[in-house]
């Protein structure tokens, strides 16, 4: 049976893959897959990207509160309230970065279309 069909040929495999590349740029936006492989980031890299923010955020909250504690005398209240600050900020820093809205400018998907099938084109 595998042997009666013919094999494809490769411009039927290219008209089939340009279809499904056009399908892929009319719902998710032209160039949607661009973002992690123009910047060659594999899945190791991605874990250490996110890994990366929420250290360097609860870095910076941490520094911020001693600043303040030491400065104002007021221990451990700045520490503890930039520490929560900061782990708020890594993990909008990592949704953002799952949900690819770091690859572009602002936070919406370059093309300004929207991939839940239940919201219109444009919107907010």
């Amino acid at each position: 049976m595998a042997k009666d069909r013919k094999p494809t040929s490769l411009q039927d495999l290219d008209k089939r893959l340009n279809a499904a590349r056009k399908h892929r740029d009319d719902t998710f936006g032209e160039g949607s897959d661009k973002g992690r492989k123009a910047s060659g980031q594999s899945g190791i890299g991605f874990a250490f990207k996110i890994g990366a923010d929420i250290v360097a955020a609860l870095i910076v909250g941490v520094g911020i509160g001693l600043l303040l504690d030491n400065w104002l005398d007021t221990k451990p209240w700045f520490l503890v309230l930039f520490f929560v600050l900061g782990a708020a900020a890594g993990l909008l820093n990592v949704f953002r970065t799952i949900r690819g809205f770091d690859m572009a400018a602002g936070y919406s998907k370059p093309g300004g279309k929207t991939t839940d099938p239940d919201k219109g084109h444009n919107e907010g």
